[in-house]
């Protein structure tokens, strides 16, 4: 699902009242960690990522990494934080794509 401008801007506003529910720490990144971020972003669709002070990755790595390895996009980086976005496939859980796709 490519997004445009309308759709990105809903959904940072969406993200606003969010707090980050996982971390990156010293280990960094891997399958494992991301299978987990899009098992929970297929129930939630929106949610934020931490990386911690303590991490040998950078906010680009990351980024590239999720976007290369999976269909979810990164919205937003703020700072440390990324906010990721992802379709659902269940029709019970499709609350916010279904508003994206209206703008």
């Amino acid at each position: 699902m490519k997004l445009r401008g309308k759709q990105k801007r809903y959904l940072r506003s969406e993200a606003h009242h969010l707090k980050p529910i996982f971390q990156i720490g010293k280990d960094g990144v891997s399958e494992v960690w991301l299978d987990e971020v899009l098992k929970a972003l297929d129930k939630r669709e929106l949610l934020k990522v931490n990386i911690l002070q303590n991490s040998l990755v950078e906010v680009e790595e990351v980024k590239e990494f999720i976007e290369n390895n999976s269909d979810a996009q990164v919205i937003q980086t703020i700072g440390n934080v990324l906010v990721l976005f992802k379709k659902s496939g269940k029709a019970e859980n499709q609350k916010i794509s279904v508003k994206v796709a209206e703008l």
